[in-house]
This record gives C-alpha cells, structure tokens and sequence, in this order.
C-alpha cells in the first residue's frame, strides 16, 4: 500500500492510522445488562436484530461514550466501512465479532473529525478498493490501521466538528420531538378502535388509473415506494424504458404494491403529501379517497402506517409464487371512523411530527453534503 505519510496537502501531513488509535476490549464480565445494539451501513447504532435466545451476554463488548466500533466485515461487498462513534451516556452492549477502539491521543485527533472522515463516500470506496479477495471482500483490522488520513491542527478540525455538531443537534432535538408525537397519534387510534365501530373502507376509496400518455412526466418524475411508507426515488433501471404506461401519482392520492411476499412482512405503500405529481411503475395500483368528508387522507395513511395494517394485509394475500393484496382485499380493510373533526386533530399533531421528522432529515442531508465539502476544504488549504 502506497505511504503518504510524507505528502503533504497544502499544509495538512497524513497520518497513519495505527499510530493514533488502540484497540480497548472490555467484556460484560458482570452480566449487565445493557441494551444490545450492532451498527448498520448509515454508521449509526440501532438495536440488534440477532436472536439473543441462549447467547452468553457475558462474551459482549462493553462500549461506552467516546468509543468506536469497527466492522471490516463485507466491506467490499457493500462499499461501506461500518463505523461508529457512540455518543450516548449509557454504556451498551455489542457483538464480540466488532473491533472497539478508542483515539490514544484526542488533543491530536479529535474524536468527532476521525468519525467525519471516514463518514464520506470517498472513504467507503477506498475502503472497498483495499478489501481483500475473499468472497465478502472484507477490510481486516491490520489493513485498516495501515490507512492514512489527512490530519489538520486541532484548531481545524474543531472548526468542522462544531458544523457537523450543529446539525447533528437538529437532527437529534427534531428526532427526540417527532417519536413521541407519532407515538401519540397511534395511541388516540388505539382508543378510537374502542369508542367506534369499525367500517370497511370501500366505500370511502377508488381506484383510478391514470397514464402518462402524452408524456407530460419524464424521468425525473419518475418514483418508487417503500415499505417504510415512503415516495423514494425508484431503484429501477430506466435506461430505453418507455414512460407512457406509466401511472400518474397525483398529490393526496395513495399508491401501493400488491405483492407483499419477501417484503419483511410490511406492505409497500405510500401518501403523496409532496403538493406535485410523480409517475411510478404501471405494476403499481393507485386510489383515491372519494370523500374527504368522512376520511381524511392522512388519517387513512396513519391506519396504514400500523403494524397490525401490515398483519392484515400480509393475512390476506393470496398467490403460490408471489403473494398478493389485491384492491378488492384492500377495500375490505376496516377502521374506526370518528367525526371529521376529531380525525383532523389525530392528524394535525401528525403534521407536526412529520414536520419535524422533515426538519431532522434535512439536518442529516446537509450534514452528509456540506461537511465533507468542509473536509475537503481544510485538507486542501
């Protein structure tokens, strides 16, 4: 691996890695017991999905504020070096499979720019350009201390942090005011399956059909959904494909897929709140509620956004290859129905949740942006 050691980018020197960090390895000895959480490909810590039943907790890492967790593991596969720094007050638990490390001198490196570093796509990419050949590809602990980074004074690299720290409070205050309101919502429908009967929804919905014949939308337009009840940007390969048969996605209108087999057992479904039209996939069925007088849209859409929505859904899908819900089934569902205005509540607090998960978002999406556009700059001064 080429040293860089002696380059020098304006005034910044690189640095080798395993000259600033050491591995620290403390184990749950005392069977604590900490929340267990494992690291996903955005490099942030989210509880484990492993099943724990029978595991020896005792053989867990122990991980507390200021530490990072590394995972070299499929690197080359995913084009992404999962990374974290953990920044809660409360120690947690990982998998012993991850390496923790500290930074063994934080007046040099701080913490926050290491994490920033390698928080960018340029570093997944070169951590998938020196993964090994083997069939997950993965970055061994070795070759990641050999990595050089560029290391700017103290007093630059504090300068970047307190961007990156700005917007990570935003995202975090939104995040921290979003969960509980949303968890409100869901509770007030949780009660109204108690004060009202429920209705089928038919008579409230229809589907409609609409296509970009005319070619009115392009490929800009064009739109997928996700099972997080999200309009996504699609992940089809569009190159030669026609648009005109495409469905147009009226603002306020529903669109979902009816295959619901393989889907983590969640439907693939979505709201447009966006105020514009989009076109998506024919395969798509789209509808409308055809009075808003009895059904708000997004009350509809927070029914749909429950678990039980997704059992319901996923229990009446038919099919041997594929499963699927059809619109005659989707008609079928039942809600509670309260008074127009008591819906317009339930979703006025929905808003504001969703404002603020909005806001959250936005925070990250700058983040992602701007702070390595600040790296860049600094390195290169």
């Amino acid at each position: 691996m080429e040293r860089r050691s002696d380059m020098v980018a304006g005034n910044v020197k690189w640095v080798r890695l395993g000259d600033y960090i050491e591995q620290c390895d403390e184990r749950n000895t005392a069977g604590n017991n900490y929340p267990v959480i494992g690291i996903n490909r955005d490099k942030t810590f989210m509880p484990t999905v492993a099943n724990l039943d029978g595991v020896d907790i005792a053989k867990y890492k122990v991980i507390t504020k200021g530490m990072f967790v590394f995972s070299g593991m499929q690197t080359g596969r995913d084009i992404c070096i999962r990374i974290g720094l953990y920044g809660d007050e409360q120690p947690a638990l990982i998998s012993p499979a991850y390496t923790t490390f500290i930074i063994n001198d934080e007046k040099e490196i701080l913490p926050e720019y290491f994490f920033m570093y390698f928080n960018r796509a340029e570093s997944d990419r070169y951590g998938w350009f020196i993964s090994d050949s083997s069939v997950r590809a993965n970055l061994d602990w070795p070759r990641f201390l050999d990595i050089e980074i560029p290391l700017p004074s103290p007093a630059e690299q504090q300068k970047v942090v307190n961007v990156w720290k700005a917007f990570w409070e935003i995202k975090e205050q939104n995040e921290a005011k979003a969960a509980p309101l949303m968890q409100v919502c869901q509770s007030y429908i949780q009660e109204l399956k108690q004060k009202y009967p429920l209705q089928e929804i038919g008579p409230y919905i229809e589907e409609y059909d609409e296509r970009n014949s005319d070619e009115t939308y392009d490929i800009n337009d064009v739109r997928g959904i996700s099972i997080e009840k999200k309009i996504i940007d699609t992940k089809a390969n569009m190159d030669g494909v026609k648009l005109t048969p495409y469905k147009i996605f009226k603002a306020n209108t529903f669109c979902y897929v009816t295959v619901t087999s393989r889907n983590g057992e969640k439907v693939t479904l979505s709201l447009n709140n966006d105020n514009k039209n989009y076109i998506v996939s024919s395969s798509y069925i789209t509808f409308i509620i055809n009075n808003e007088l009895r059904v708000l849209p997004n009350f509809l859409y927070l029914w749909f956004c429950r678990s039980e929505f997704d059992r319901y859904a996923r229990f009446n899908s038919w099919g041997s290859a594929r499963e699927t819900f059809s619109f005659d089934d989707m008609k079928r569902c039942k809600i509670p129905l309260p008074p127009i205005d008591i819906q317009q509540a339930i979703v006025n607090i929905y808003k504001c949740a969703n404002e603020a998960k909005q806001i959250a978002e936005e925070a990250d999406r700058l983040s992602r942006e701007v702070c390595p556009a600040l790296l860049q700059h600094v390195i290169h001064s």
